[in-house]
């Protein structure tokens, strides 16, 4: 037998060390000693000096069958090697990419049952670049890209759920839904015959703070690789314990989508935070507090079947990752992963603001806060992501205003901008306080360039075309960029007979005449006037 001492929660070690010995050698045993056969520790895989767990933690890895015995597999996925030649954020495609552009998922956030996929891996000709420089199990390597041999065929565009490989916060499984490709980053777990059930239930007994106990008993460090994930023990579930624990994942699921809603860059955006009222009760502080019940109800339910002691329960939940502090899913760690970038959550008067230009643009349906068109139903959790996110203007649909693709910040012009705004804000009876025109003139693109910045990418859909001085600002929309925008800009806006140039210049004729009718002397100061360029 051997005594081990934790002395992680004393303040002053040294004191505390030297009293612990004291007691020892007196024949005491400190509340913060623990007398364990070493052999004990075989138990886990690894071997590692859990000595501060009770025995029927330990005994969990014999007792239980491990993840993979009772069925379930975890693979690795994609490593494009060069991601900046093959992975795309979505709002960089166009929605009818068909099948070259596929969604990718790779890694992201600590977010439990839910995450929100953002990007998109070249799927035609990038296939077939990717799999020609292959690594191929014997012969001369020619890249650095890896998979696994079956993985396309027998993985890849299956639902399951996935996890960061790496994270900070701790381990948070999230569903995979069908036809996308996951990354090595980002590995998946899949149920046999993909039954929707199974892998709900699964999913929760995965994001239990029981079996991330266990995990964590098994790494020194949070890199969370598949093999980990196979190895720990998972209880026998019941029939009437996996619809319980199936539903409970379902709904901490749906309401983790619901508070995703306002964000607008995610694939499941109806409305700003300030007009997702007008669709019905949206309450995001009540809603977490229904997900910290949720993962209660599953913890209690996991910590059961596993036959958790209340000591052991309290140790369990003390464990990194075992908090309920991720039911935000705008709150993000840039430490979680290598590929999210950390954006904060913004203002709610920008994010309003934002939308409305988004409705000027034609992207963004106004009917849905008018009360004129109905959201969509929510899908479930493993159905193919759609192309456009339901607070997008489908496709067909008559815009709020029509333009090729350019807006002006131009007052007096009928594509002006901040009018546009101004009309939108009306129609959904917004009050916002200080200057629209400012706004756009001096916050807006550096918030749009904070939201549309998402795994190292930087990608904004609005471009500001100015003068040097700021005065007079283009606003171009990336997804109707042509070859025929520059030509419609300059040619319209500019130059043309109704451009920017021809107003100033027949603006300075009407002042020199008005000046040339007053004196001699403003005539001659006049006549030096020439227009500029």
């Amino acid at each position: 037998m051997t005594i081990f001492l934790r002395l992680l929660d004393e303040t002053e070690k040294g004191e505390a060390l030297s009293s612990a010995s004291i007691a020892i050698r007196n024949g005491a045993c400190p509340t913060c000693a623990s007398i364990i056969n070493p052999s004990e520790f075989n138990k886990i895989p690894g071997a590692p000096f859990a000595y501060w767990v009770s025995s029927a933690v330990r005994d969990s890895f014999e007792i239980f069958g491990t993840a993979a015995e009772e069925g379930l597999e975890a693979r690795q996925g994609l490593a494009t090697a060069d991601d900046f030649r093959f992975v795309r954020l979505v709002w960089e495609i166009e929605p009818s990419r068909g099948i070259k552009w596929r969604f990718f998922s790779k890694g992201g956030a600590y977010s439990k049952f839910y995450g929100s996929i953002h990007l998109l891996v070249s799927w035609g000709n990038g296939q077939d670049q990717m799999l020609a420089i292959l690594n191929p199990k014997s012969g001369k390597t020619k890249s650095n890209i890896w998979m696994l041999p079956d993985t396309i065929k027998s993985y890849f565009f299956r639902p399951g759920f996935t996890w960061s490989r790496r994270s900070a916060k701790g381990l948070s499984f999230r569903a995979l839904p069908e036809d996308c490709i996951f990354s090595d980053k980002g590995p998946t777990v899949f149920l046999p015959h993909d039954d929707v059930s199974q892998t709900l239930s699964a999913m929760a007994v995965t994001n239990s703070s029981a079996y991330s106990f266990l995990v964590s008993l098994q790494i020194a460090a949070g890199s969370y690789e598949a093999g980990v994930i196979l190895r720990t023990p998972i209880p026998k579930i019941c029939e009437e314990d996996e619809r319980r624990l199936a539903e409970l994942s379902f709904q901490s699921w749906s309401l983790k989508r619901k508070l995703d809603e306002t964000t607008e860059t995610s694939l499941a955006f109806v409305l700003p935070f300030g007009l997702r009222s007008s669709l019905g009760e949206y309450h995001p502080p009540a809603m977490e507090l229904t997900l910290n019940g949720l993962q209660a109800n599953i913890d209690d339910i996991t910590f059961d079947l596993y036959g958790f002691s209340e000591a052991d329960r309290a140790a369990a939940l003390g464990s990194p990752g075992s908090t309920n502090e991720d039911s935000m899913v705008t709150a993000q760690d840039p430490e979680d992963s290598e590929d999210d970038d950390g954006v904060d959550a913004i203002d709610q008067t920008d994010s309003l603001l934002s939308w409305t230009v988004g409705v000027a643009f034609g992207r963004f349906d106004l009917r849905l806060a008018t009360g004129e068109r109905e959201a969509p139903h929510e899908p479930d959790p493993f159905d193919p992501l759609p192309a456009k996110s339901p607070g997008m203007l489908p496709d067909g649909a008559a815009p709020f205003h029509d333009h090729s693709g350019i807006l002006v910040d131009d007052q007096g012009h009928p594509h002006d901008l901040p009018r546009l705004i101004e009309e939108v804000l009306a129609r959904v009876q917004a009050d916002v306080p200080g200057n629209v025109r400012r706004w756009l003139q001096r916050d807006f693109f550096l918030l749009h360039l904070k939201q549309y910045s998402k795994s190292r990418r930087k990608a904004p859909i609005y471009w500001p075309l100015s003068t040097s001085s700021g005065s007079y600002t283009l606003w171009c929309y990336y997804p109707n960029l042509t070859s025929q925008t520059l030509y419609v800009a300059v040619n319209d806006f500019i130059e043309g007979p109704n451009g920017k140039l021809c107003l100033v210049r027949r603006e300075l004729t009407a002042l020199r005449e008005k000046g040339s009718a007053r004196c001699p002397r403003t005539r001659n100061a006049m006549r030096y006037c020439r227009p500029s360029n």
